[in-house]
């Protein structure tokens, strides 16, 4: 994907497995994924849905901001402004790691198509040994059909 804003733009919907290793615990996350383009050029990325988790379901999200750069990449922050990591998918492909106080995070990245990326985050520290697997998939824009790769 040369222009990972580009790609991104849109409603997705988000499929998300929560794994515990440590405590052999599982959970779920379904719900949806927008990623809108703000005035500054930046995209804003909202998810909202539900976890189930233990037994419970309560709703859930988080919002991210993504900042293009002209080379097709993008940096990536938290919603306060504070750095999380880069990304760049020109091959269709990236790894990175986030460090978090004493834990770390190590990311990757997948272009499956035109209409479904995915991502996992391995989370390891003195408290956690966590994997998340992600699986976004573009919501189709009424009266138009899946565009190819």
């Amino acid at each position: 994907m040369p222009d990972a804003a580009g790609y991104l733009t849109g409603e997705w919907t988000v499929e998300r497995v929560l794994s515990d290793l440590a405590a052999d615990r599982e959970g779920a996350f379904h719900g949806t994924a927008v990623f809108r383009a703000a005035d500054d050029g930046r995209l804003t990325h909202t998810e909202a849905g539900e976890l189930r988790w233990e037994g419970s379901t309560s709703p859930a999200g988080r919002t991210l901001v993504w900042v293009p750069a002209s080379d097709g990449t993008c940096e990536v922050l938290f919603s306060g402004g504070r750095f999380f990591h880069d990304l760049d998918l020109r091959t269709g492909h990236w790894t990175v790691s986030h460090p978090c106080a004493a834990d770390s995070y190590e990311g990757r990245f997948d272009v499956v198509s035109r209409d479904e990326w995915r991502v996992c985050w391995r989370t390891t520290g003195p408290a956690k040994d966590h994997v998340q697997r992600s699986v976004y998939r573009r919501l189709p824009v009424p009266g138009t059909a899946a565009r190819p790769v």
